[in-house]
């Protein structure tokens, strides 16, 4: 017989599944692991300390880059502690604006999961599929701030501009001839808001077409029914929040227990699972993406029917219209001391958190009066999540490794912060 002994296994960071800045050091006994123990900072950026050195506002494009799948949720935590700082009210064209947008951020950030989880654990064609509906999502992202993905759409006090009224469209060029530019351009013929409700009459079929290639499928069944089963009391001794926590059964969503802009005024339901392993996480996630398309549909009808501003009109908080900026001394020197000095936000505390795709994201802001945070602390989801990591791969093999880091969802870009 040959000799079996305990060894220890780097497992990343170049590995697929690892994300590519996750190092996971794994003991194994043969096939089995015994322990692992997550390696994080790889990809370290100091966002705390570096909004410590920026104003207010300067703060606003770093949320983009620390969950780089889920852009605009991080934004919506940041400027809603600065606007308590503050105490002022967001028009609420602006509040179903953002709830707009947080969902199809939601949605984003759901496509790329299912797409490399799918990835890790060898279903090739999902990864195809999602990444399809992603380009119309980045569509509405580029129409309405500029940017694909990196927004800094929303602001203290609102968001940066109304919905555009018309959507760019594709231009015939030596890869795309006139007949296929037609084609593309069939829906962009109208607003932005067109544009988003065409999407939302399509997209619950693309959930069906994913769930006809995953739901019964015998090998995506085997490879997660029963793999990081997560009981509802370790669930939340964990601190597992988001889809973590509602596959094992927990009934939690901030959208609902702690409402924040207009969630209370949508008509929505909470999955859950039962079983608490990566098949009923994969199912939360799926009812999940159908729940969020229902919440689009509801903003698109109020904010079709609701015309109004979409950002404070305190001049101190939000810059003039340009036309006045070019026009009146006074608002000149308001937009120069905003964009020079900043906002000055009044001494305090305060933690503002969303229910982000991956979970709680919650931003803790303390202001000293001045045009700077005296200290910033992110709460991202993922960093509990990855601290659970040991437990929920325990007595699993070396394959579950990836489909547990899969369903984690993990993104590195807030976990190292």
């Amino acid at each position: 017989m040959a000799e079996i002994r305990n060894y220890t296994l780097n497992f990343g960071p170049q590995h697929p599944a690892a994300h590519g800045v996750l190092r996971l050091v794994l003991e194994m006994d043969g096939e089995v692991i015994e322990r692992a123990d997550p390696h994080v900072g790889l990809l370290h950026r100091a966002t705390e300390k570096l909004a410590e050195h920026k104003t207010f506002l300067q703060s606003v494009p770093y949320m983009d880059r620390l969950d780089y799948v889920s852009m605009m949720c991080n934004e919506h935590a940041y400027v809603m502690a600065v606007e308590r700082l503050l105490g002022i009210e967001v028009p609420i064209r602006a509040q179903y604006i953002r709830v707009m947008f947080d969902e199809l951020t939601r949605l984003l950030n759901h496509l790329l999961w299912l797409g490399t989880h799918g990835l890790d654990i060898g279903a090739m064609t999902i990864f195809l599929y999602t990444f399809r509906e992603r380009e119309d999502l980045f569509d509405m992202y580029e129409a309405v701030s500029g940017a694909r993905m990196h927004a800094s759409y929303y602001r203290p006090g609102g968001v940066y501009r109304d919905l555009p009224e018309r959507m760019p469209q594709y231009t015939p060029n030596r890869f795309k001839g006139e007949a296929d530019v037609k084609r593309l351009n069939e829906n962009r013929q109208g607003s932005l808001l067109d544009f988003i409700e065409d999407f939302t009459d399509r997209f619950p079929v693309y959930v069906d077409e994913y769930e006809t290639l995953l739901t019964d499928n015998r090998i995506w069944k085997q490879r997660t029914v029963d793999i990081a089963v997560v009981s509802p009391e370790r669930a939340k001794a964990l601190g597992l929040t988001g889809p973590m926590l509602r596959g094992s059964g927990v009934v939690w969503d901030l959208r609902k227990m702690r409402p924040y802009e207009v969630y209370d005024r949508m008509d929505f339901e909470i999955p859950v699972g039962r079983n608490g392993d990566c098949y009923d996480r994969y199912l939360v996630r799926m009812e999940e993406m159908r729940q969020a398309n229902r919440i689009v549909r509801q903003c698109v009808d109020w904010l079709r029917k609701n015309p109004g501003p979409v950002i404070v009109d305190n001049h101190k908080v939000a810059p003039p219209p340009r036309a006045d900026m070019k026009n009146n001394m006074e608002e000149l020197i308001h937009h120069f001391k905003l964009f020079t000095e900043g906002m000055h936000v009044p001494e305090g505390e305060v933690y503002a958190a969303v229910e982000h795709p991956k979970g709680e994201f919650g931003i803790y802001l303390v202001s000293d009066g001045a045009n700077k945070p005296y200290r910033m602390k992110i709460r991202p989801a993922g960093f509990t999540h990855m601290a659970a990591t040991d437990e929920l791969v325990r007595g699993h093999m070396l394959a579950d490794v990836t489909a547990v880091i899969g369903t984690i969802d993990v993104v590195f870009g807030d976990i190292d912060r």
